[in-house]
């Protein structure tokens, strides 16, 4: 059983600039019937233009196992940490920027 454990291994590198993150406060995602696509987005005070900065695309399935291991990992912070508050008073985009709310 062992072999076994070892047989399926994935030996995952991260590069010095992956390692290093992309800091993202708006994500946009949109899908088709084939394909879910997360963009990150960071929004910076008193710029009108914003960029995006990473693109995820997934299919329906992955999709799917992201949510529920991301559901899983707040659970698991806010055991931790305390339950994160969401401000739902507050608009969409974070630090009162104008522009589209986005759906994230």
């Amino acid at each position: 059983m062992e072999e076994q454990n070892i047989e399926n291994q994935l030996n995952i590198e991260l590069s010095e600039e992956v390692a290093e993150g992309i800091y993202s406060n708006l994500a946009v995602i949109t899908h088709s019937n084939t394909e879910f696509v997360l963009d990150f987005i960071r929004v910076m005070p008193g710029v009108p233009k914003a960029r995006v900065k990473s693109r995820i695309v997934l299919t329906p399935e992955h999709a799917k196992r992201f949510l529920i291991a991301l559901e899983e990992n707040v659970e698991k912070f806010e055991a931790l940490n305390g339950r994160i508050k969401i401000n739902e008073g507050q608009p969409g985009l974070p630090m009162n920027f104008g522009g589209p709310t986005a759906q994230a």
